[in-house]
Formats: structure tokens, sequence, C-alpha cells
């Protein structure tokens, strides 16, 4: 087998949208992370941790995708596409840093409910507003027309997806 002429066909597992996408989420997920820590709504044991790197961007999972009026378990997963056993795990470490509380579901006695604590709430705030900051330095960066292109274009591929 020759393996130059292999390994030159080989450069599209560098550069194919899967990866590019995965790369720029990684940096804006980093960004927002920076962002926050440096948030003076942050308390400060949590910024101490998004600066330490002990926060990374699957606890942004919760922050993402929980509900405000809070959600199940199984549902916080299934939305962050995330395994029931993951998700658990990331919620019991943010219940001991008091962003999240299980509390009785008001429907199921037996079930419980993720909802926001008032830290949580505050750490929700400074996460939309450093996600506003790093979605205005990706347009300073690429450019008015192109970030609207693609903010256009994962929007339209993302709904194809659901």
């Amino acid at each position: 087998m020759d393996f130059n002429l292999l390994s030159s066909a080989q450069d599209w597992r560098q550069s194919h949208l899967g990866r590019l996408l995965g790369h720029a989420m990684r940096r804006f997920d980093d960004r927002v992370l920076v962002l926050m820590a440096k948030h003076i709504d942050v308390p400060l044991a949590l910024a101490n941790l998004a600066e330490r790197d002990k926060v990374s961007a699957a606890h942004i999972h919760i922050t993402r995708h929980l509900p405000l009026n809070g959600a199940r378990l199984v549902e916080l997963a299934a939305m962050a596409g995330m395994s029931k056993q993951a998700m658990g795990d990331l919620v019991t470490q943010c219940e001991a840093w008091d962003l999240v509380q299980r509390v009785p579901d008001s429907l199921d006695a037996r079930a419980k409910r993720i909802v926001f604590t008032q830290t949580g709430l505050d750490w929700l705030r400074a996460f939309e507003q450093a996600v506003a900051q790093a979605e205005d330095e990706f347009r300073q960066e690429v450019g008015n027309e192109i970030a609207t292109v693609v903010s256009l274009g994962l929007e339209a591929y993302g709904n194809a997806y659901r």
C-alpha cells in the first residue's frame, strides 16, 4: 500500500465541517467560561472554580438547557444529549455549588425536578451576558456579514435535525 498517497488523501479528516464546528464550539464555550469567571454577578466561589478550570463546558449544559421552571433529570439529560447518569453527576456537582436544587415534582410525588437556585439564576444572567459578549467578539473577528451567514446556516442546519 502506498502510504504517501493514503496520507495525502486524508486531509479531509482535519478540515471537515464537523471538526470545524467542534473546534468553534469549544472555543466559544471556553471564552464564555473566561468571561463568566470575571463577571461581577458570579459568586466569588464559582468565579474561582471557573478561573481554575473546575467548571467546564459540560457544566454549561445545565445552564444552557435547564428551563426556568425546572425539569426532571431524564428530561434535562435528553435536552442536553447526555446520559441520565452523566447528567445526574453534573446535577449533583451543581447542587454542591448551589446552582441548582432538587425539589418535589408537583405532578408526581415520587419524582424530583431540578430548578435553579438564586445563585443559579445569577449564574444564568452572567451566562447570558457572557454569551452576548462572545457573540459580539465573533462578529468583530469575522465581520458582521459572515457572522450573520454562519448564524443563519447553523440555525437552518440545527433545525433540520430536530
